[in-house]
């Protein structure tokens, strides 16, 4: 029997990207998986295969098992596919990437049913509706830069010819995909904001342009119950890019927490430790916070790299002990 002081046998249950296609040497949830497997069986689960019936939450699930994270043709084994309910574990990570769209909205109603039925589920169900990535920023508005959030393109051009160069981009994207930064003068302005807005149709956001993200970069803070991890992963961007996102071939380097990182860790880290949020990942360009990552952040892998860090471990740890 499980007790209060082992973890033997609990079981985890990951709900994420297709395996075979992640980049595992880097992944921050294959990184998960490795401090996971320590200390409970583990399991694998895509959205595809989760699904309601008669109020429950139910999945085909796959036992996992990493055996390292260099690609080879066995670096992971899946077992056979069954049906089990959600309820049943003892905590489910949801891990899919964004874009947050309906269907992941859909998925967070079936976690709510699996919570309610006895798994722990972080981040919490109800918070990764609420805290849009780039939206949520507006709760914080003293931390960020000037923001606006619209669907008017007018709008938008008075936001511009006031703040000068703005960043602009989609509320439900990830990785730098479809950010625009719009100069003064910039005759691609109108389009941008066309294909933003789907012509007036869609909320997007611009924000002032921040020109310490060219020496700084856009760094990664980790916050892991609330408290940010000791150092940030500062994305740099590559020769001729605006755009800092590791996805988008920006460099990560790992740097200590600034003063300004850290005093917005310390306001944002509570509320969010309040929501239920576990783990999430603040940017910050410069003095300024543009987004609140909470769907699922990356950086822990090449933290752990440069400092010697166990990012994976204590976020595991600190799952664990919300089933004590």
């Amino acid at each position: 029997m499980t007790t209060a002081n082992s973890t033997k046998n609990r079981k985890i249950a990951f709900i994420m990207d297709p395996i075979e296609q992640v980049t595992a040497y880097k992944d921050t949830t294959v990184g998960m998986i490795f401090a996971a497997q320590k200390k409970a069986d583990i399991f694998y689960i895509t959205l595809p295969n989760v699904w309601l019936e008669q109020g429950v939450a139910r999945a085909n699930v796959q036992s996992l098992k990493l055996n390292n994270d260099q690609g080879t043709d066995d670096w992971y084994v899946l077992g056979n596919s069954v049906e089990m309910d959600l309820g049943s574990f003892d905590a489910i990570l949801m891990r899919k990437d964004p874009p947050f769209d309906m269907e992941y909205i859909y998925a967070t109603y079936i976690l709510d049913r699996a919570s309610e039925a006895g798994a722990y589920v972080a981040n919490n169900p109800q918070s990764l509706r609420d805290i849009n990535e780039k939206a949520f920023t507006a709760w914080f508005p003293e931390l960020c830069p000037p923001t606006l959030i619209t669907r008017n393109m007018r709008r938008m051009i008075d936001f511009q010819e006031q703040h000068g160069s703005i960043v602009a981009k989609p509320l439900d994207g990830m990785g730098g995909k479809s950010i625009f930064v719009v100069h003064p003068n910039d005759g691609n302005r109108q389009v941008v904001f066309e294909t933003l807005t789907d012509s007036g149709n869609k909320f997007a956001m611009v924000q002032s342009y921040i020109p310490a993200i060219t020496e700084t970069g856009d760094q990664r803070v980790i916050i892991i119950n609330g408290v940010a991890a000791p150092y940030a992963l500062a994305r740099i961007p590559s020769k001729g890019e605006h755009r800092g996102n590791l996805a988008a071939g920006g460099k990560g380097i790992g740097v200590p927490l600034s003063a300004a990182a850290l005093r917005i860790a310390e306001i944002v880290g509570p509320e969010l430790k309040k929501r239920g949020v576990l783990f999430a990942g603040l940017d910050i360009i410069g003095e300024y916070m543009t987004e609140i990552n909470v769907t699922s952040p990356t950086g822990i892998r090449e933290l752990n790299t440069q400092f010697g860090l166990s990012l994976g471990d204590d976020y595991i740890s600190t799952v664990l002990d919300q089933l004590n």
